[in-house]
């Protein structure tokens, strides 16, 4: 258990705030432009190009369009690396991160508030994620980052979380795979928890008194 674990009361923290992929959703982005480019083409675009950096466009906010139009002035080399991967997104989606969602399964019938917080623009994840993740719907309230046009590690769209459910951040466990997103939370007076895999979580939530 970590130190953050420690300092927590068991029983103090009402609910638990998820980030999606990485944590519970299995995303990778090569699987999708490969299957419109080829896999050599694949790892052309993924060596050559700051994919990343690009992705926080419609993650932000931007619209598909703009990013790919942004994308054919700037990089025309890799216009149709980025469209493949707009197109055939649903193979970005390999699956569940093990044992995770059965965490979250856990935590629902507890009657554990459950937040998700997620960066993913509002057109993949409103066309792809629901259909495709039934267990998305266990959660109270899933805060989409291209939806509200905030992307983490954005304070304000930590904000939303206790805007939108009157509970003061510093009640709440962020669970997220990228560090500098949890420091963040942390910053705000969120308990974060740097997620490596289920059962370390487990272990983690366990020690804040949370019943799994």
């Amino acid at each position: 258990m970590s130190d953050d674990a420690t300092e927590t009361t068991p029983g103090s923290v009402p609910g638990v705030v998820f980030d999606f992929g990485g944590v519970l959703v299995d995303w990778d982005p090569f699987p999708a432009v490969a299957h419109g480019m080829g896999a050599d083409e694949a790892r052309r675009f993924f060596a050559e190009f700051d994919f990343h950096t690009w992705n926080l466009g419609p993650d932000g906010g931007q619209s598909w369009d703009d990013a790919q139009a942004e994308l054919v002035a700037t990089r025309p080399e890799f216009a149709e690396h980025g469209a493949a991967y707009r197109t055939h997104f649903r193979h970005a989606l390999v699956g569940e991160i093990p044992g995770t969602a059965d965490i979250l399964r856990e935590l629902h019938a507890a009657g554990t508030p459950l937040i998700g917080l997620t960066n993913w623009s509002d057109e993949l994840y409103h066309a792809h994620a629901p259909q495709r993740f039934e267990f998305l719907a266990l959660f109270d309230d899933v805060i989409v980052s291209g939806t509200e046009s905030l992307a983490k590690p954005d304070p304000a769209i930590y904000r939303l979380v206790e805007e939108r459910t009157g509970t003061p951040l510093s009640r709440w466990v962020f669970v997220d795979d990228r560090a500098d997103n949890v420091a963040a939370a942390r910053e705000l007076g969120m308990d974060g928890i740097v997620f490596t895999d289920a059962e370390t979580l487990r272990r983690e939530l366990r020690g804040r008194g949370l019943p799994v």
